[in-house]
């Protein structure tokens, strides 16, 4: 596991690995790259940085195909909470993206199974995912895979916890009793499918989560735990993030990484 620890924002860092993973792809009609694509107040700096580098003309997402990893059930895409809502007001309307090329699952399907079956099998028609983005909540859960969940869970129907309807009511009106209480969501298993997987830690109070990822044992309570089994797991985190860290662990970390953590440096280099 690859953890870099920057002082900058952490969404230009992994705009930068976005990009550059594009690039060497050199992406194709008849072999596209495949992005998994979270929601949340974290993405939003990658996302504007990618947009940037799209207005810029430094990359395409004509030949970019995406999964996103959850949405509420209940939620019409219209829905102002809705994810589809949130990704194309924040993502898919600024870029040169194909509309056939998105893939979002539908909260409002009747047979949510038959949903996500067809969502895993859409993956697997396009070659599997090169690089899935995410963040973590507080108690550690990447998509809506809570604590307690199967490490070898697929797409499906999941109930959301107490903390994470508290955590998400900020976007409905401070009303927990507006916030679903259903999601469909990719599953551990079908995040660690990934030929990639970059996940984005932020704030003192992702800081439990982050040493939980990195410091101890594998543990289904903690779901960013599992990316410990992947051989190309990468967390980009911020100061604030880290301070639950054994200093051993920052310093480790820091040092090995050194050469990758300023991301204007390498924002700069796509330029060139």
């Amino acid at each position: 596991m690859r953890v870099i620890i920057t002082e900058k924002n952490i969404g230009d860092w992994a705009a930068c690995y976005v990009a550059k993973k594009i690039l060497e792809a050199k992406p194709t009609k008849e072999k596209p790259f495949v992005l998994g694509l979270p929601t949340g107040s974290t993405p939003l700096g990658m996302y504007k940085r990618l947009i940037q580098f799209n207005k810029d003309g430094i990359i395409s997402f004509e030949n970019i195909v995406t999964f996103n990893m959850d949405e509420y059930v209940g939620l019409d895409k219209e829905h102002p909470q809705s994810y589809h809502h949130f990704m194309y007001e924040n993502f898919f309307n600024h870029i040169d993206i194909k509309e056939k090329n998105i893939n979002i699952l539908d909260g409002m399907v009747s047979d949510y199974k038959a949903e996500c079956v067809r969502f895993e099998e859409k993956m697997k028609a396009v070659g599997g995912v090169d690089i899935f983005l995410g963040g973590i909540g507080p108690d550690g859960h990447i998509a809506f895979n809570e604590p307690g969940s199967s490490l070898t869970s697929r797409t499906r129907d999941k109930e959301l916890t107490a903390d994470t309807i508290i955590a998400n009511s900020r976007f409905f009106d401070g009303d927990v009793n507006k916030v679903p209480k259903l999601s469909l969501t990719v599953g551990v298993g079908t995040i660690l499918d990934a030929k990639e997987v970059l996940i984005m830690v932020n704030g003192h109070h992702k800081a439990r989560a982050l040493r939980q990822a990195v410091e101890e044992g594998i543990n289904h309570m903690w779901t960013i735990s599992a990316l410990q089994m992947h051989e190309k797991g990468i967390i980009v985190s911020d100061e604030e993030a880290t301070v639950e860290l054994k200093v051993g662990t920052y310093r480790y970390f820091k040092d090995i990484e050194s050469a990758n953590l300023d991301s204007e440096k390498l924002i700069a280099d796509l330029y060139k």
